[in-house]
């Protein structure tokens, strides 16, 4: 169940990311567009340069572009813009494709574990306290008797061994307790 548990989260993660790279190819345009208007704007700077080199009406000519320049720097900036929303929207997609999986997956797994955490302190405590391996016996001659069918029984039976204290008998039993919760004597 652990392994269960940690490949669903690895999974969910794994998943989040893909889905992130793939949002993340919705800001190629933004890149595009900033990249156009940064060109842009240089290109129609540099033209405004060279307009203000014209005698008498270099600076006429020059503001007009130098004005388009600016525009195309808005260009670049609505690009960068559009950029960093795709990455919210990315960041927040991905931080609910692992956080939502990873909650389910605790909520379902957490407890079930705990409470084996829990029962199975409290039974190795009682394998270890003394007359602890009669009450694990007890346990396992209760409980369903399946595991009991494994095992040859001894002479007059596994009750009769226990109540007669065959340690062999007594040992045996306690390991069956052990083993239904999956722990190991």
């Amino acid at each position: 169940m652990d392994l269960i548990a940690v490949a669903l989260i690895a999974t969910a993660v794994w998943v989040a990311f893909a889905v992130r790279e793939t949002i993340m190819l919705l800001a190629e345009p933004g890149r595009k567009v900033e990249s156009a208007g940064n060109d842009l704007a240089e290109e129609l700077g540099n033209a405004g340069d060279a307009a203000s080199d014209v005698p008498f009406i270099g600076d006429i000519l020059k503001q007009p572009l130098q004005s388009a320049a600016s525009a195309g720097s808005g260009f670049a900036d609505a690009g960068v813009s559009f950029q960093e929303s795709v990455s919210q929207v990315a960041n927040v997609i991905t931080t609910a494709l692992i956080v939502i999986p990873v909650l389910f997956v605790l909520l379902l797994w957490l407890p079930p574990r705990l409470l084996w955490i829990r029962r199975s302190s409290t039974l190795r405590r009682l394998a270890e306290a003394p007359g602890g391996t009669d009450l694990l016996a007890l346990r396992a001659l209760t409980g369903p008797p399946g595991a009991l069918a494994e095992l040859p029984a001894p002479p007059g039976g596994w009750a009769d061994a226990w109540r007669q204290g065959d340690r062999q008998a007594i040992t045996d039993l306690s390991m069956i307790a052990l083993n239904r919760i999956g722990l190991r004597p």
